[in-house]
């Protein structure tokens, strides 16, 4: 009890010169948790926080400057490794790649249609690379939009015939949402509306949901390992 105490006593000394928890801790091997509840009565004045947080802005602007450069670093260090390990799709990769991707967003239950949706134009470009891989020429795709009311719908329509390049004649008519995208919550997926591209063809279709289906049974059997 006697160490305990003088532990405390330390402690309250060590605050009273200005010392952080972090500080103090460091001197007195008690958790931060022991030492809030000792020190609670004993608040930092505003101007010792802000010496110990460095004592300028500019100074606190500049560690955040290089904890983000660093995480930048870590980040592009990270993406190099993984370029060099996916490099170019093959044939037979892509065919791969897509069919996953329809797995989890294509459209499965409209008969003899092969339609993707999203809201990313990366995602919707790779399933036109995707589809035109097995086959399908890009004039003979579809593209529906579905926008919110408050949208320049005109804009968005030039966006994605400008991004996807593919001509506005190819585009049915947009489906335009009750809704407005102003009352939103989450608007950065939204930003450009939802796309939809579409092709009918029950060969294409034939053969996208049986190689699934294939996928499918591979899956549930534990053959991927």
């Amino acid at each position: 009890m006697k160490k305990l105490i003088s532990k405390k006593e330390k402690a309250l000394n060590l605050r009273k010169l200005g010392m952080s928890y972090t500080q103090i801790k460091e001197v007195v091997s008690v958790s931060k948790s022991t030492l809030s509840t000792w020190l609670s009565k004993y608040p930092l004045s505003e101007e010792r926080i802000y010496e110990l947080r460095g004592g300028s802005q500019q100074r606190i602007e500049r560690n955040r400057n290089t904890k983000a450069r660093k995480r930048t670093e870590k980040l592009d260090a990270v993406y190099e490794v993984a370029k060099r390990q996916i490099g170019v799709f093959s044939k037979r990769e892509l065919f791969l790649a897509g069919l996953f991707l329809y797995w989890g967003e294509g459209t499965k239950s409209a008969r003899d249609v092969t339609a993707f949706t999203n809201t990313d134009p990366a995602m919707i470009q790779f399933f036109i690379a995707w589809i035109q891989s097995l086959g399908v020429p890009k004039t003979r795709l579809k593209v529906r939009l579905h926008l919110y009311k408050d949208m320049n719908i005109q804009k968005q329509i030039d966006f994605w015939s400008e991004k996807l390049d593919i001509p506005q004649q190819n585009f049915n008519k947009p489906y335009i949402k009750d809704s407005k995208f102003s009352s939103l919550t989450y608007k950065n997926s939204f930003g450009q509306g939802t796309c939809s591209i579409v092709y009918g063809n029950s060969d294409l279709h034939n053969k996208v949901m049986m190689s699934l289906k294939y996928i499918r049974e591979i899956a549930l059997k534990g053959g991927l390992s």
